[in-house]
């Protein structure tokens, strides 16, 4: 963030200082937010002020619909016919909250929504109450956030940090909508990290990008800000979804000050009512909410599941309804723009339930399994856990993408990113860890370079300890003299087979008290060995293995007379990531074990002889 962001954002936040007593730390963003968005649409809309009410009263006495003609004159996709601005509202502070009000109605309805959203009114009229609308206003007045003095770029970074401020302040509260930055950057740059074209300097490219659960804002901000850092050239249009008011609130205004089209931020459901309905869309982010279930929408989505199929969003399956979070994986990959169009990539948070709950059959086994016949899936990185405000639980980043570059084509990456952290000066809720740029960097590379590698744990004789990245091919670091290496995997490449397995049913014979087989009598089982319930069992058989030759290794030398019913056969994928990354250590010797328990006795029977003389 640039210097005088960073002031700017600090210098508004002083408000707090009025708020304090009245309003507890957790709602002081309710007042600063609003403020400040007004007081920035005060500023822009000050220099053709005059000219606008002009032409308003002209169209207006002509019959005719003056807002086209007024959105000219002002330059931007809003106005304010009202003759108020917030100057001339210090003039009479007895008639504050009433001219406030009309002031807030002269402007145009998605600015209006704006203010609606985040109840602006309950706070006026809780700071008069207070006695404080007079003083808090003035004090907004004083705040020069005119364009020429104000870049939107600045702007947008001082209200980005404003609404981190209130997050944190939030805690818990507020975690639910926002997103920590550090895991937004991470997302961001593997999103971004094969596309050079739109990162080139220079070329006037225009993407568009969206999220289904925008939260504050926070992907959408650091998307553009990140794309910008790049090529100042390139347009990224900003769209997206948000359920919660003050959120969606929160998230338009953030749009609006940075000059995007607020009308591409809708409110409401995203998975009972679509608020981009039949748009494609380049790039995507989500971070859904975890192991949060969808019984509120489960008649709109069933219906769209059934009636729909494969032509709606949910046609692959749908989860257990305890957790929506793969519903809005699905919605995701219904939203990509076909590979012959130049195809999407997205990423998404997900919790690990998504990974391998649901056996062979099951709708979160059959949306896995549509990810990774369709080759969609490119990577699944892990995050380190206590990495967001209201989890502490494991979460993982996948990257999606309908336009695999040929090398990827066919291959899944997993990347296990949960040592790639450090440890916060002070924790913000759940969160406790944090990514440096470096770690950021680091598996934003493994990505890029579609490698397998191994991560080294160098402890020298003292006792520090050092790591450094290993990839295929190259050489394994030596032990230093008196210390170790211990080498663990980090990254590695499979086959999107390698994540399937058929379950078979293998049966046994039912026998009777004489204990021979019992066989059918009639119709298509006439003749044939009946079985057992009891001792049915099931298997689960790699993709990559014959089933024969699976079964004549595995069951039958433990039971000659089993056999497979084919009938009940399940085809089933599933991603067991922490498998792929174990390292088994074998246990120390018995002889270490018993030298080191005979040592500890000695010191006990010494300690004892002590306190008896």
């Amino acid at each position: 963030m640039s210097q005088s962001a960073s002031s700017l954002s600090s210098l508004i936040w002083s408000v707090a200082d009025l708020l304090r007593g009245d309003y507890k730390p957790s709602e002081y963003g309710r007042v600063i937010l609003p403020f400040t968005i007004l007081r920035r649409l005060d500023c822009v809309l000050a220099p053709t002020k005059a000219k606008v009410l002009a032409e308003a009263v002209a169209k207006q006495k002509a019959g005719i619909n003056p807002e086209p003609f007024l959105l000219k004159i002002a330059g931007v996709n809003f106005v304010n016919t009202s003759s108020l601005d917030l100057a001339t509202l210090m003039g009479d502070q007895y008639n504050i909250d009433a001219n406030l009000s009309a002031y807030i109605q002269g402007f145009t309805a998605p600015v209006r929504d704006i203010f609606d959203r985040f109840r602006f009114a309950e706070q006026v009229d809780r700071l008069r109450k207070a006695n404080l609308l007079y003083q808090v206003a003035e004090r907004f007045v004083g705040f020069d956030l005119a364009p020429a003095k104000v870049t939107n770029h600045d702007m947008g970074l001082a209200f980005e940090e404003l609404i981190r401020k209130f997050a944190e302040a939030a805690n818990d509260a507020a975690g639910e909508h926002f997103t920590p930055r550090d895991v937004i950057k991470l997302m961001v740059n593997l999103l971004f990290v094969e596309d050079e074209d739109i990162l080139t300097p220079g070329n006037p490219a225009v993407r568009t990008i969206y999220d289904p659960t925008a939260g504050t804002g926070g992907m959408l901000s650091v998307a553009a800000e990140h794309l910008l850092e790049h090529n100042p050239e390139a347009k990224l249009r900003m769209l997206g979804q948000e359920l919660n008011d003050e959120s969606y609130a929160i998230c338009k205004a953030d749009m609006l000050i940075k000059g995007q089209d607020i009308r591409n931020i809708v409110p409401g459901n995203t998975l009972s009512d679509d608020g981009h309905a039949g748009t494609k869309f380049d790039y995507m982010l989500s971070n859904p909410p975890f192991g949060v279930e969808w019984k509120k929408v489960e008649k709109q989505v069933r219906r769209e599941h059934e009636e729909m199929g494969f032509a709606g969003r949910f046609g692959p399956g749908l989860p257990r309804i305890s957790d929506g979070s793969m519903l809005f994986l699905l919605h995701l990959v219904a939203k990509m723009r076909p590979a012959q169009e130049g195809g999407s990539r997205f990423g998404i948070v997900l919790n690990g339930s998504p990974l391998f709950t649901g056996g062979a059959g099951s709708g979160e086994s059959e949306i896995r399994r549509y990810m990774l016949e369709n080759d969609l899936v490119e990577a699944i990185i892990a995050l380190p856990t206590d990495m967001f405000f209201n989890t502490g639980i494991a979460t993982y980043v996948w990257i999606v993408s309908n336009r695999k570059p040929d090398h990827r084509r066919g291959c899944v990456q997993l990347i296990d990113g949960s040592g790639f952290w450090h440890k916060m000066r002070k924790s913000l809720g759940s969160k406790r860890r944090e990514m440096s740029d470096e770690d950021i960097a680091e598996i934003t590379r493994l990505f890029g370079d579609f490698v397998g590698a191994r991560i080294a744990t160098i402890t020298a004789a003292d006792g520090t300890v050092k790591t450094e990245i290993v990839r295929d091919g190259e050489a394994e670091p030596a032990a230093p003299e008196g210390g170790s290496v211990k080498l663990a995997p980090v990254s590695r490449i499979f086959r999107n087979v390698e994540f399937g397995y058929r379950t078979i049913t293998v049966e046994r014979p039912l026998r009777d008290e004489k204990c021979k087989p019992v066989l059918g009598q009639r119709g298509k089982q006439k003749g044939l060995l009946q079985p057992d319930p009891e001792l049915r069992d099931t298997e689960n058989v790699p993709l990559t293995e014959d089933v024969e030759a699976y079964f004549k290794r595995e069951v039958l030398p433990h039971a000659p007379d089993a056999w497979i019913d084919e009938s009940k056969t399940k085809l089933g994928y599933e991603i067991p990531f922490n498998r792929q990354f174990y390292v088994f250590e074998p246990p120390r010797p018995l002889e270490a074990i018993d030298a080191d328990l005979a040592e500890v006795m000695g010191h006990i029977s010494t300690m004892i002889r002590e306190l008896a003389a």
